[in-house]
This record gives structure tokens, sequence and C-alpha cells, in this order.
């Protein structure tokens, strides 16, 4: 059943009771080790599948996890009468609230409001009071109020200045939003539930009870109320399995903190630790490239990431004149590339930078794969339609109601607004089919730039409706879909087929390509200028750059323009392949910069 494990994974997989930290390296197989302890626990140990708790961050993760579970399961003919919980933190706090939102003053059937959801709220806050936007932007305050949520501030402990009791009217106001319109905010999917345990024994002792087995992946991702969240419920029996690599840490920008990794052994005592180091993805140039550039950061578990594949080509290093250069080298090898059936990645630091590259795309007619653009539920027609599925399914909730009035003609609004609550009971499809019907929706679409994609978009959604009876299920699941968990339509899999992906480099962590072109690197963009001032935000953009290349399984190019990047210098001239008119330590190109 686990002939297929190396001898470390085996250790992992194999072990007893009690906490355990599984250091993973990049591409060591983590995933199929977190997997088979799942399975293990559920096969050899005899624990109860209901008694499992397993976290990932994505959707598309927990679907895998669960899918190679029931694999060995089902191979090994052997019975189960229950399932264990594998998902995301949020779909984990979401299904608890459901069962518990009487103590926050909400019901079960609330809605959850996304980043523009919640600031059309605070909006709303600013203008009832009178407030100027400017003295008050709204997005920083959202940002705060995320912040507080995060770090499970308390008021009485930030409350020092004019300032922060100025923040805390906003948040005492937001919250009170919120409860009015039986919603709960992203944040408050974690928040709350450790706020819940925190404040009511019984109801941690019940989760703690019903959930003796704990799985954590990517725990290096952690933000404070995660890691609260996580101590609480195995505070009890301590069978806590926690799977990451703080090498790949790289969401400070969303308050996870990598320390909580680093720290296991001091909150569980008795842990036990084990290394994975084996690569199976990369060649041997390339691991020996990104290890000797991980080496350089201080605070880190260190490894000796090794691997036994082919030593494969040096990292390609390109010097460029500028971005549309740069651009047009990358675009003409992907051609090359696509040609051999080989899959490409091409990352960077921020989505400007997508700009020359699309422009080159465009002028090759070849087809590409954009990520991080205007996901599937952010688009106009998808909210329209969801936000008359919220509120038939959540009358309270004015920002949906809000949504409905201002793009739908006065008629279709006061017909639907007394007509979506009476069909909350039906399907999904059937309602979706409601409001289309009532608003006139489609013509007005067609009268929209765009408007074969926009109903191609609508045909979608109601294909994925249709395999939901229960329209509070469907809404949870959309709302707490990921860029990556989105699927793309019939039209777009068709136009982007054969086409290279185009991706941040946040966005690419966990993915993996034959070929990754890392463009850009360059100072001041990896790493960041904003990074400058302070080591740990450095070690933070090195992490960053490491999580790049270890994307690559046969072939990593590095290009720059301008100033090359203080990383580039990082990785012995052994290891690189150069191609540039002058060497990389030139004092000249410093000089401007300087």
């Amino acid at each position: 059943m686990f002939s297929d494990l190396n001898e470390k994974q085996k250790e992992a997989v194999f072990t007893g009771d009690g906490p355990m930290l599984i250091v993973a390296g990049a591409g060591s197989g983590k995933t199929k080790t977190l997997t088979s302890r799942l399975a293990y626990l559920i096969t050899k140990m005899n624990v109860l599948p209901s008694n499992i708790l397993a976290i990932t961050f994505t959707n598309k993760a927990a679907e895998e996890m669960k899918s190679r579970v029931f694999k060995i399961i089902k191979d090994n003919n052997i019975e189960i009468d229950s399932e264990p919980f594998v998902g995301t933190f949020h779909s984990f706090g979401a299904s608890l609230l459901r069962k518990e939102a009487g103590f926050f003053g909400r019901s079960a059937g609330y809605s959850i409001y996304d980043s523009d959801d919640s600031l059309r709220v605070i909006k709303k806050i600013v203008k009832e009071n009178n407030l100027d936007t400017k003295k008050y932007p709204p997005a920083k305050i959202q940002k705060q109020i995320s912040r507080i949520k995060s770090e499970l501030s308390l008021k009485q402990e930030i409350q020092k200045n004019e300032e922060d009791r100025e923040m805390w009217f906003f948040f005492d106001s937001y919250e009170k939003a919120l409860e009015k319109n039986n919603a709960f905010d992203f944040d408050d999917l974690l928040e709350k539930v450790v706020r819940l345990f925190q404040q009511h024994s019984e109801i941690l002792e019940k989760y703690q009870k019903k959930y003796s087995r704990i799985l954590i992946d990517e725990y290096q991702d952690v933000n404070t109320t995660q890691y609260w969240l996580v101590k609480l419920l195995a505070s009890k029996h301590q069978n806590i399995n926690a799977v990451g690599d703080d090498a790949q840490s790289i969401y400070a920008f969303r308050f996870s903190d990598f320390r909580n990794f680093l720290n296991f052994e001091r909150d569980w005592p008795n842990a036990k630790v084990v290394f994975l180091e084996q690569n199976y993805r990369s060649s041997k140039k390339i691991i020996e490239a990104s290890s000797e550039l991980i080496l350089r950061n201080i605070n880190q578990k260190q490894k000796n990431l090794w691997t036994s594949n082919d030593d494969g080509a040096p990292v390609h290093v390109y010097e460029q004149d500028n971005e549309f250069t740069e651009a047009d080298f990358v675009v003409s090898k992907c051609v090359e590339y696509i040609k051999k059936g080989e899959s490409v990645g091409i990352l960077y630091r921020t989505n400007a930078q997508s700009r020359a590259l699309e422009q080159i795309f465009l002028e090759y007619g070849m087809d590409y794969n954009l990520f991080g653009a205007l996901s599937f539920y952010e688009r106009k027609e998808i909210k329209d339609i969801v936000s008359a599925l919220r509120y038939s399914y959540n009358p309270k909730d004015e920002v949906s109601l809000e949504r409905l009035k201002k793009n739908l003609y006065k008629g279709p609004y006061l017909i639907l607004k007394e007509g979506l609550s009476l069909q909350s009971q039906k399907f999904p499809k059937d309602i979706i089919e409601y409001f289309l019907k009532t608003a006139d929706y489609l013509n007005e679409v067609k009268k929209e730039p765009n408007f074969l994609d926009r109903l191609e978009n609508i045909k979608e959604l109601i294909y994925f409706s249709s395999q939901f009876n229960n329209l509070g299920e469907f809404l949870e699941k959309i709302s707490l879909a990921s860029p990556l968990d989105y699927k793309q339509t019939k039209r777009e899999q068709k136009k982007h087929l054969s086409g290279a992906n185009l991706m941040t480099i946040h966005l690419a962590k966990g993915l993996e390509f034959d070929i990754v072109f890392v463009v850009g690197v360059n100072e001041g963009i990896l790493p960041h200028e904003r990074s400058f001032s302070k080591e740990e935000n450095l070690e933070e953009e090195r992490r960053l750059m490491y999580v790049a290349m270890t994307r690559a399984r046969k072939e990593l190019y590095l290009s720059f323009w301008q100033v090359p990047s203080r990383f580039l210098y990082e990785i012995s001239a052994d290891k690189v392949e150069f191609f540039g008119e002058r060497s990389l330590d030139d004092e000249e190109r410093y000089i401007e910069y300087d």
C-alpha cells in the first residue's frame, strides 16, 4: 500500500500519535506524504475518518488530496462509513459557523462577503458619516480591519492614539453592518471561530473531541488567527501533523508568519521532526543553484536538498536591453519549447510586468494563459447573478440588493426584490433561470462589449449550478473559490489549449513546469525596492526567488535589464550560463543606481 514511499516519507507516514513536523523541501513529495499519512491513519491506525481534520490552502489541493486518499482506500477494498474533513481553513470556518452563527447574532443562512463587498460596506460607512475619503481612504481602512482580524488584535491593546480610536470607530461600525446584513467577511471565517473557542470552552471541547487528528499543509503560511485555531483545537490530544517548508514562505503581505513554522518544537516540546530532502522535480543544476541562493537567509531551518535526477543544463542568465527585448526573447523561446510539447511557465514579481509579454505574444499571434487577471467570479455578469442568488438566500443582504438596484432597470428590480425570497428553496439552476427571465438579463448582456464571452460565462455558471441541489452549499462553494480553482469555460480552454502560462511568482507556488522563465530579475523589482530597508523583507524576497527557481523541472531562464538583481550574484558562476555584453559584476551598472 505504501511501497512507493522513500525511507524518510515512510518515517513520516508511519509515526504513531503525538505532534510531528514534516520539513518538506521543494519537490520532495509532501502532498504524497501527507495523503499517505491520512490514509495510514484510517487504514492502519483505525482512526474514524470523521475524527480527522486535514487543512490545505487551496480547494484544488484539497480535492487532489481527497481523490488520492479515496483511491488508496478503494484499491485496498476498505469500507468506511464517514469522510474526513479535507478543505481549506476558510471552508472549515464556514462549515463550523453554519452551526454556531447564533453566537454572533447571525443565522446559518449568512452571506460571505468578498473583498469587493466589504469595501462597499466601508464606503457606505464613510459616506453616511460625511467623512472625506482622502483623509479616510476606504481601501486603507479595509486593510487595517483585515489586519486586526488576522492578528487577533484587541481594542484595549492598540487604542494608543487618536488614529487608533478612529480605526476602532470604523471597525465597530463595520462589524455592526455585517451583523445587520447577516454576513461574515472572509477574515471572519477564521477570526470568529478563534474568538468562539477562546470565549466558550464548551464549544472548544466539542470540536476537540470531534477532531482527534489534525493535519496541516503549508504550515509556513499560517497567520496568527490560523495558528491559534489549530493550536486551540490540538491542545487537548496533541495529535497535530504539520507539513511545510519555511524556504517557501512568501505571503507576509497576507499576514502569514513563517516563525510559527520555525517555533513548532517550542509549541509542541515532544514533537518529532522529519526532513524530506530528496527532490523529485528538478535537475541537479537547478537544485544546486536554488539551494545556494536560499542558504543566504539567516532565519530558516537548514536542509540539504538533493536529487538523483540528471545534471541538466546550467541556469541560463540573459541580459536584455529593456522589457520588450526581454519579452521578445521569451516568446521566441516559448515557440520552440511548446512545439516540442514542453510545459512553460513565465513568472514575474508584479502583475504589471505581464504588459510587455502580452503585447509580444499578440504580435506573434501566439496563445497564452494569463493567471491573476479578472477571475471568473469577479466578472460583472457573474457578480450580478450571484447577488441575486445571495439575496434570495439571505434577504438581509443589503450589499447584494444594492448591486441589483444599481445594475437593473427599476421595473425588473422591484419584481426581483419581491420574488427572489420566494425562490430560495428551489435548485440554484432554477433560481438563476428565474433571474435571467425576470430581469430580461440576457438581452441586456447582448448590448455589452464581448457579449459572446459574457454569455459563455453565464452558461458555465448555469452548468456548474446544476450540480447542486442546495443554494447554501452552492453559494459557499463559489464564495470560497480561489483564482487557481477557477475552471475555464470551453471557449477559453480552446483558446488557451496550447498557450504558455503567465503568472506572478506568488500564484506559481505549488505548480511546476518543464521550462521556467523568470523575467525582470532586476534590482528594485526582484528584490522589490520596498524590501531594501529591512533584512527580514529581503529574506522574504529571496524566498520568493527560490520559489520561482524551484518551479522548473528541466530548464530555468533568469533574465534582467538595467541593474541585475543581487540574487544573481548569490549563485556561483559554475552553476550558470551567462549571456550578455558585460559581465555581471561590471561596476558601471551601479553608478546611476547608487
